[in-house]
């Protein structure tokens, strides 16, 4: 069984954000997220798509945690509990402008539409390919269709 820890090195229930800082001055900027350990990372890959507005969900895991950053653009993502059918996916936007952490434990499925072109989007994964290959399941984009922008 793969454990995914918070922050804090507890054991993680629920998915969470790990929000980090920008530090700017003359020389340029530093993104950071001081907070987040990489002890449990097996594996990292990243994935941008050739238009904005494209969807990739979802995608679950019962063992197989996932932290998921936004390198450069901005994306919609989301996780939603697998198993029930009353449950209503977490949502957030992250941008590359705050460095940001979407911690998802397993149980849980994920996807993301990215908002910008040339959106970059990481995932950090807690199980090595095999592992993640033999815990996968792939589920409609639209089983929980959470894509539309709020206009305001």
């Amino acid at each position: 069984m793969i454990i995914i820890l918070n922050c804090k090195g507890r054991e993680m229930e629920e998915p969470k954000l790990l929000v980090g800082k920008i530090f700017t001055d003359d020389r340029g900027c530093i993104r950071f997220i001081n907070d987040f350990d990489f002890s449990k990372v097996k594996r990292f890959y990243q994935i941008q798509n050739h238009i904005r507005g494209f969807i990739r969900a979802w995608h679950g895991h019962r063992k197989e945690g996932k932290y998921v950053y936004v390198a450069k653009g901005t994306a919609l993502v989301a996780a939603v509990k697998l198993d029930d059918d009353r449950a209503v996916p977490v949502k957030f936007v992250l941008s590359d402008k705050v460095p940001t952490i979407f911690c998802i434990p397993p149980g849980y499925a994920n996807g993301f539409m990215s908002l910008e072109e040339d959106t970059i989007v990481q995932f950090f994964s807690t199980a090595l390919l095999e592992e993640s290959i033999e815990d996968a399941e792939r589920i409609s984009y639209d089983r929980w269709d959470i894509w539309n922008i709020n206009y305001r």
